[in-house]
């Protein structure tokens, strides 16, 4: 009992024992939301004193039109209908359903929040930001938007980060990592092909949606699953509000 007590009076034992509590939301914090948002910061910055962009740009470009032959030409054309934001809408519109028939509520409000804030933050980036897409060649599938973020880049994260959050608690959280990896660089791959985006317009969209969507988790909390309601096999914290959110409500 003294040694509780003398530990709650020290400082450094509160520090040390709230670290060892929260090492793993610190970690995500800063691997998650910090870096992938000072790399967007990094590139936005860059792009707005220079619209050329990074000397890197350009001739990542040319390598990947180096290859180019009618068959990619095809699997580019058809990545890019496939990625496209329109596309993804009834997607995530059927699986609102499926979580608002489920009663995932909170499920379904991490859904809601990282797609709308996805959007918002492209459209008002590119109105921002107004850079023009690359003129290198003649594309087969050309845009006339602005570049910068990509939107497909944005659409193909914000997709795969709603499914791995949907999958959390079981099995198929590996398989979505995997195979939602891969749809991001083949999206990502098409757009460079198709010479409608540089490699910058990328990564942005990648980096920002990657902080939008851990940050979202961490305040929404989509994947708390441990308290279970007495006649349902849904989580009740699904359908219920946390002890801290009523108390921030109460305080409101």
């Amino acid at each position: 009992m003294e040694k509780a007590n003398k530990e709650s009076q020290s400082p450094l034992a509160f520090l040390k024992n709230l670290l060892i509590a929260r090492w793993r939301s610190l970690l995500l914090l800063l691997i998650g939301v910090y870096l992938p948002l000072q790399v967007f910061e990094i590139l936005t910055v860059k792009i707005w004193e220079n619209q050329a962009g990074f000397p890197w740009d350009v001739p990542i470009l040319l390598a990947v039109h180096s290859t180019a032959n009618p068959q990619l030409d095809v699997l580019a054309v058809t990545l890019a209908i496939i990625g496209l934001p329109w596309i993804a809408i009834p997607i995530l519109g059927a699986i609102a359903i499926i979580l608002l028939l489920q009663k995932r509520w909170r499920s379904l409000a991490y859904l809601l929040t990282t797609s709308v804030g996805s959007v918002i933050i492209n459209r008002t980036a590119k109105e921002l930001m107004h850079r023009v897409r690359p003129q290198l060649w003649q594309s087969i599938a050309p845009e006339s938007s602005f570049a910068f973020p990509s939107a497909h880049a944005m659409t193909s994260v914000t997709l795969v980060a709603i499914l791995i959050s949907l999958t959390w608690a079981s099995s198929w959280r590996w398989l979505v990592l995997v195979f939602g990896s891969l749809y991001t660089i083949a999206i990502a791959w098409c757009r460079l092909y198709l010479g409608v985006h540089f490699p910058s317009d990328i990564i942005a969209g990648w980096m920002v949606t990657l902080g939008w969507a851990i940050g979202a988790s961490i305040i929404i909390k989509p994947h708390t699953t441990k308290v279970k309601s007495v006649d349902s096999d849904r989580p009740k914290d699904e359908t219920t509000l946390l002890p801290e959110e009523k108390k921030l409500i109460n305080e409101e």
